[in-house]
């Protein structure tokens, strides 16, 4: 329904639709020759769906500017476990080369879409390097559009795009099956 939580207050989840809608279409994602070279140095190892438990956790634990706290709650964690353990929600993990687990991204699957949550990096370049690697998974696999909810200057930087709310109802009412 291209609603997403933002927060939790005194138990209650407040949902959004943001109009305009940050999307990135796989086929026009960008990689900046800086990564480029990482990924041909294999800076970092990805996997998927390994450890979603603690990506979630890192996602909550990560400060962000501009921020006293975080969105995820306990509440939240408990559900998109159970989205997890359905097969919706996906984990992306980076890991170092020592096998520590250094950025991560998670999200929901539904369809051709895939609706980004929230993302954490504990190296530099580790998040943005595992969000490259799953977007050329996801479009091997099919998807055509990935939510990434609320456009920031990474986001622009990797060829996400701000479309008009209808637009992006329209996309996931058609690919959502």
């Amino acid at each position: 329904m291209g609603l997403f939580p933002w927060f939790e207050e005194e138990g209650i989840p407040f949902w959004f639709s943001p109009d305009p809608r940050c999307v990135l279409y796989p086929a026009n994602l960008k990689v900046s020759k800086s990564m480029q070279s990482l990924f041909r140095q294999q800076a970092f190892l990805v996997t998927t769906n390994q450890a979603f438990e603690d990506v979630i956790a890192a996602c909550a634990e990560t400060p962000r500017p501009g921020q006293d706290d975080t969105w995820i709650s306990d509440a939240f964690i408990h559900a998109y476990g159970e989205f997890h353990k359905a097969g919706y929600a996906q984990s992306v993990e980076v890991w170092d080369h020592t096998g520590t687990l250094v950025g991560g991204l998670y999200g929901v699957r539904i369809g051709n879409i895939f609706f980004g949550e929230s993302m954490f990096s504990r190296m530099s370049n580790a998040s943005k390097y595992g969000f490259i690697h799953y977007v050329r998974d996801l479009e091997r696999s099919g998807v055509v559009l990935i939510d990434c909810q609320q456009a920031t200057p990474h986001l622009i930087s990797l060829g996400a795009v701000n479309i008009a709310r209808q637009t992006f109802l329209d996309s996931i009412a058609h690919l959502r099956s």
